[in-house]
């Protein structure tokens, strides 16, 4: 009685598995670590000042540039705007090249 059964496939069509759903995974979930404190990590901890034990990454880890520094704008861009643009610069420096050759 307790020999299990593998069910026939008429018996599995028949159940109503449209309804059914999977539980969703459980997953750890750790904090994303924010500019500033990439920034204090990376000047608090010696171990990002080497690289594989040889590369010394001192002088790296001083010029680094603040987060300040690294902010830009968001900046949209339309494409008919930046083709004419960058066309008129190439033009430009084209004529200045035909201009200096002639002198």
């Amino acid at each position: 009685a307790d020999i299990p059964v593998i069910p026939d496939l008429e018996d599995v069509q028949e159940e109503d598995l449209a309804m059914q759903v999977a539980a969703p995974p459980s997953v750890q979930v750790n904090r994303v670590l924010t500019y500033h404190d990439l920034d204090k990590d990376l000047r608090k901890y010696a171990a990002f000042q080497t690289l594989d034990g040889e590369v010394d990454l001192k002088l790296l880890t001083k010029v680094l540039a603040p987060e300040h520094e690294l902010r830009e704008d968001d900046v949209s861009w339309d494409w008919d705007h930046l083709f004419t643009e960058v066309s008129s610069e190439l033009v430009t420096e084209w004529d200045l090249g035909q201009l200096e050759r002639e002198d």
